[in-house]
């Protein structure tokens, strides 16, 4: 890996605001709750965390309000290892939040985006660029400057501030990834610049009109998002694990791994964010899929969203990979 390739990723930062019930309530209905927590969350954020305590160098680009929320998400993303110099900080406008009703090992999330949706397209490349910069110590001159380094997006910030992100970071010479989630569709003229579009299932099925349950449908949806122009394309299956097409178009399993299951709040975000800091290391996108496969792992078995997220050293422990 070279010693400038990094991990860029522009998204969400959220506060979660997380409550346990026995069941969901129904329209107009109180239940009784429990194990009330305020977690560091945020997509984006998430991936960043996720990616750095798998060893990658990466960097947040975003924005929250100042607030105490937002002092709580800057402080706990440099404590994480993630570069926050491109985090804004904006008055007029407040932290972004998210409340999370936890039922059985399940969850129903409700997005308030706030600051998330300030920054626009513009703001996003001058902070790429930027970055690039820094990391060639000044010299532009080079201009492929990124190649080797990792840019991710999704969508819980403005999407055309997303499409255009992903425009720059394409033409600077990252490899990009999409993570439409919430489900959501690019312009059609974005998608050549996305190397990888990684959905779930549900965000999928909204995607291309396939929902991926068994592996006709499986390979039919992952043709389908390729058809859009996506380099490559994997789709995660919650316990089920995940899935991709080989080179020879053939379809690829990568299985959930066994762990006791407690709280699946960050998991699709560990997923992302190891498999980015396994590309930055020039792993195939099979390996890149069996990192984030064990990481995630580790996340479900424990509560909270950033708080669950592990380091490199604590999947090789758990996965015997240390020995």
């Amino acid at each position: 890996m070279a010693d400038h390739c990094i991990v860029s990723v522009f998204g969400s930062m959220n506060m979660d605001l997380s409550v346990a019930c026995e069941r969901m309530p129904r329209a107009g209905e109180t239940v009784g709750g429990s194990g009330f927590i305020t977690n560091a969350g945020g997509k984006g954020a998430n991936q960043a965390v996720a990616a750095a305590r798998m060893g990658a160098h990466t960097c947040m680009i975003g924005a929250v309000g100042r607030d105490a929320f937002g002092d709580v998400l800057v402080a706990g993303l440099q404590d994480a290892g993630v570069g926050v110099e491109f985090v804004t900080r904006l008055d007029g406008v407040e932290t972004g939040t998210a409340t999370i009703i936890r039922c059985e090992s399940d969850n129903r999330i409700v997005l308030s985006p706030g600051a998330n949706h300030a920054l626009a397209g513009e703001d996003v490349a001058r902070a790429l660029r930027r970055l690039v910069c820094d990391e060639l110590d000044g010299d532009a001159s080079e201009i492929a400057p990124a190649a080797g380094s990792v840019f991710i997006v999704q969508g819980e910030c403005d999407l055309m501030a997303t499409a255009a992100a992903l425009f720059c970071a394409h033409e600077l010479g990252f490899y990009t990834i999409f993570n439409p989630a919430p489900a959501c569709d690019l312009p059609a003229g974005a998608w050549p610049a996305v190397d990888l579009v990684c959905p779930n299932e549900t965000e999928c099925q909204v995607l291309t009109g396939i929902l991926p349950t068994d592996d006709a449908s499986c390979a039919a949806a992952l043709n389908a998002l390729l058809d859009k122009g996506a380099g490559a394309a994997v789709i995660t299956l919650g316990g089920a694990g995940s899935v991709a097409l080989g080179d020879d178009g053939e379809l690829l399993r990568m299985p959930a791994l066994s762990s006791e299951v407690v709280d699946t709040t960050a998991a699709g975000d560990t997923f992302i964010g190891a498999l980015a800091a396994a590309r930055l290391e020039g792993l195939p996108l099979f390996e890149c899929m069996a990192a984030g496969a064990r990481a995630s792992a580790v996340t479900v078995s424990r509560l909270g969203a950033q708080q669950s997220i592990p380091t490199h050293a604590e999947v090789e422990r758990m996965f015997g990979l240390d020995d």
